[in-house]
């Protein structure tokens, strides 16, 4: 996990690290003190040179405590998280003497060889340029919401919304053809709020909204029946009258 940081670092043998065996640990500690932590004088890295001494994991301790490691080392165990450690900490080190060497990584050298270029394409579509947020769209959606008679939200967009519903439903294609499969009845029209509910709570304002957002949610499983029944409706087209190949049969052996 640390071989492709130690080849960054400048290690010979970056590829031959086993982060398990005691000698390699040692070795690439007394590696990265020498050559990118620098902590110790020359003098005070004598101990951590001789990785064959006994003495070796005392010193090595003193100078984890030195550097501030915060993996403690417990007889051999966790050597391979304390050279992720330490490698982090040199490349750490190591970026701080010559940041501005590895800024420039991002600029002009960066970039790759076969830079791919993408097009930029132009829309054709008018309404990709409109500002919907402009005087000029707000006061187009009062105009459209007062020859449709739609009550006018705060939010223009809202409002907008609601007459792309109305002209769907009422002033579409198909909206005669719906209006025609309606069996008329002969009655008095009533209207959404003096429709009588089955729940009472109190206040007028309450139940009013109450029976909006009923009817409205009856709509919805209206328009779901509707979808489902005309999805049923077209694959009985297809399933109701299938071809046959009586050529491809074979009766009898």
């Amino acid at each position: 996990m640390f071989e492709r940081k130690l080849k960054a670092l400048g290690y010979l043998e970056w590829d031959k690290v086993n982060g398990n065996n005691t000698q390699h640990f040692r070795k690439v500690i007394i590696w990265l003190e020498d050559q990118k932590i620098r902590h110790y004088t020359i003098e005070d890295r004598k101990q951590l040179r001789n990785i064959t001494s006994p003495e070796w994991p005392k010193a090595f301790e003193k100078y984890c405590h030195d550097v501030e490691c915060p993996i403690k080392s417990e007889e051999g165990k966790n050597e391979a998280d304390q050279l992720e450690w330490f490698v982090g900490y040199a490349i750490w080190l190591d970026f701080g003497d010559d940041c501005q060497k590895y800024q420039q990584v991002t600029g002009s050298k960066a970039k790759p060889k076969n830079e791919v270029k993408i097009p930029s394409i132009k829309s054709t579509n008018p309404l990709d340029n409109l500002d919907f947020d402009s005087n000029d769209f707000k006061t187009g959606v009062s105009l459209i919401a007062k020859v449709l008679n739609v009550p006018k939200h705060s939010d223009h967009l809202v409002t907008l919304q609601a007459c792309s519903k109305l002209v769907c439903n009422k002033l579409s294609a198909d909206a005669p053809k719906q209006h025609n499969n309606v069996t008329s009845t002969k009655g008095k029209p009533l209207t959404a709020m003096t429709v009588e509910s089955s729940f009472n709570m109190g206040d007028i304002m309450l139940d009013n909204a109450a029976k909006g957002l009923s009817l409205l949610y009856i709509q919805d499983l209206r328009n779901l029946q509707t979808k489902i029944n005309e999805t049923i409706v077209a694959v009985q087209n297809i399933t109701a009258n299938p071809k046959t190949d009586t050529k491809l049969g074979k009766v009898g052996k």
